[in-house]
């Protein structure tokens, strides 16, 4: 029997393992994630496909952390294997931490909860009232531009890193907007990116190999100043000027934008992307933004980011985001079922 804590973070899933998993050895967390197809891939297939889950899931097992520094450790997976990070999890995760009494919170304030990630240390800042948990703010690893206008697939595309690494462009670029009736070509278009990218110098990590090759691609639209204001619905057309690659900003100082990211192999972010947005930060710092990228997804749903801080590696984002649990589950897996752990029809 395995057992979860479901959230969503912007509409996209997150499924919790809290048990059933086998242990999956490692000094660390990015090692366990080297081993972990070996000790616990039947599990992620069996929570992630089809009839249990669908090609668009996404959930983690937790797993301790690297040192009593961090409250949590995280292995992050999809149907297609184990990613190195992901922000809308990490938010789901604060959230999590705190409802379910894993971390002490102040009431009436903001509580840190430290999680180790394979990409590194990152925090979910959770800011309850009344008791209740009000918002969750993901401060990222240092996010940085890795190149720009690389060309690939017949058009160019902004690399860049949070935590993953992420190929950006404007679906302008393709004659596209991000909207649901684009999908369909907006996923062939990332499929294709992705294919081309593959082994390219720029998509190779500088530090650690293991974090290297293009986890997903970003598509994105530059919006108007009053389009986005905390909620906003599917749809509109993009403007252009202002910061490079991120529009005009606004009165505050803002840039408003749309994305989709495709991650993996062809699964559809639903939220504006916890990582991604990370990475589009750190090409709309480079290209000169001072103030707060308002993101938008293919939903509708919003996160607010900004740079707290300046490394010697990158910026340090934070991305304010909101999660809700949808449920708690207890799978099983009859002996007998020729489905067995499952499958995907894409």
């Amino acid at each position: 029997m395995i057992t979860t804590v479901d959230y969503h973070t912007g509409g996209e899933p997150f499924r919790i393992v809290t048990g059933g998993v086998p242990g999956i050895p490692g000094a660390d967390v990015l090692t366990r994630r080297e081993n972990a197809p070996a000790h616990a891939d039947h599990v992620r297939r069996l929570l992630c496909h089809e009839p249990r889950g669908h090609a668009d899931m996404y959930g983690c097992f937790l797993v301790p952390p690297d040192d009593a520094g961090a409250h949590l450790g995280a292995l992050f997976w999809h149907k297609d294997g184990f990613s190195t990070a992901c922000g809308h999890g990490t938010i789901a995760l604060g959230a999590y931490a705190v409802q379910e009494g894993l971390v002490e919170a102040d009431p009436d304030g903001e509580t840190d909860v430290v999680v180790d990630v394979p990409s590194g240390r990152v925090r979910a800042r959770v800011r309850c009232s009344g008791g209740r948990v009000a918002g969750v703010t993901f401060v990222s690893v240092p996010s940085y531009v890795i190149a720009r206008d690389v060309a690939v697939a017949g058009t160019k595309v902004d690399i860049s890193y949070g935590g993953a690494i992420y190929a950006s462009i404007s679906a302008g670029e393709l004659g596209l907007s991000v909207e649901p009736r684009h999908l369909t070509d907006l996923v062939g278009h990332a499929r294709r990116i992705k294919a081309a990218l593959a082994g390219h110098p720029a998509t190779r990590h500088p530090r650690d190999d293991r974090l290297s090759g293009v986890y997903g691609v970003i598509f994105y639209d530059d919006l108007p100043d009053d389009a986005v204001r905390g909620g906003g619905s599917v749809g509109g057309g993009s403007v252009g000027g202002g910061v490079a690659g991120g529009g005009a900003p606004g009165a505050d100082g803002s840039v408003r934008q749309r994305n989709v990211t495709v991650f993996a192999d062809g699964e559809v972010d639903r939220s504006p992307c916890g990582s991604g947005t990370a990475a589009r930060m750190a090409l709309l710092h480079d290209a000169g933004l001072r103030g707060t990228l308002v993101h938008e997804s293919v939903v509708g749903s919003v996160f607010r980011a900004r740079v707290a801080g300046v490394t010697a590696e990158g910026i340090v984002p934070e991305i304010e985001g909101m999660a809700y649990r949808t449920g708690r589950h207890a799978f099983e897996l009859d002996p007998d079922d020729p489905i067995g752990t499952g499958f995907t029809l894409r």
